[in-house]
């Protein structure tokens, strides 16, 4: 679990903040994530973490977005993290280790629960540099991904625990579900134009 992205006012924005019930916001999510894909240094090797643990209501997003993900049993990407194999606190170490050797300059997108500010409550945010998991929750856990996707599934500021054990399902699996279709049509339409773009060199 994760703490929302800061914006830098005066500074170009680095996050795009959007509601799920927004009815543009898997297209701006697309948009946002391909912006970022055209800008990584190398996309050899696309690597998706999900963090989170089925044990709690709120903090299961991560792992919900890897179980969609894994649906669509894309080569187009290495995935970490579903609910069968969950990435959490315990092995998330481990896991980064894994990673990197075996795979030369991965291009990580970090996925992470969020508590936030009650009228973000449900949004989704895509954001550049690395997410902090366990931050909302005074964890000291290692920085993960070059850009980072986040749902907002509850309230934050006092009794993280226990807040994250009362979040509605509901909302969850909707967010999962959009981060999911919308990274996978993202990493796919970037996949399409690579190619187009290669047999035009």
């Amino acid at each position: 679990m994760t703490h929302p992205s800061d914006f830098i006012p005066g500074q170009e924005p680095l996050s795009l903040k959007v509601s799920h019930t927004d009815p543009g916001i898997q297209s701006a999510i697309i948009h946002r994530l391909l912006f970022h894909l055209h800008q990584a240094p190398s996309l050899q090797n696309i690597v998706i973490i999900c963090i989170g643990t089925d044990r709690s209501t709120g903090d299961c997003l991560g792992p919900l977005v890897g179980t969609n993900l894994s649906r669509y049993k894309s080569p187009l990407f290495n995935l970490y993290g579903t609910l069968d194999e969950p990435v959490h606190a315990m092995n998330l170490q481990t896991t980064l280790n894994d990673i990197y050797a075996r795979y030369e300059q991965p291009y990580m997108i970090g996925i992470d629960a969020c508590l936030g500010q009650t009228s973000s409550v449900g949004c989704i945010q895509v954001a550049q540099g690395p997410l902090k998991p366990g931050a909302g929750v005074n964890k000291e856990l290692p920085p993960v991904g070059d850009i980072h996707l986040t749902g907002i599934v509850n309230v934050g500021g006092f009794m993280e625990y226990f807040v994250l054990q009362n979040t509605r399902l509901n909302l969850v699996m909707k967010l999962s579900d959009i981060i999911a279709s919308s990274l996978y049509s993202a990493i796919k339409e970037w996949h399409y134009r690579s190619v187009l773009l290669a047999a035009q060199e």
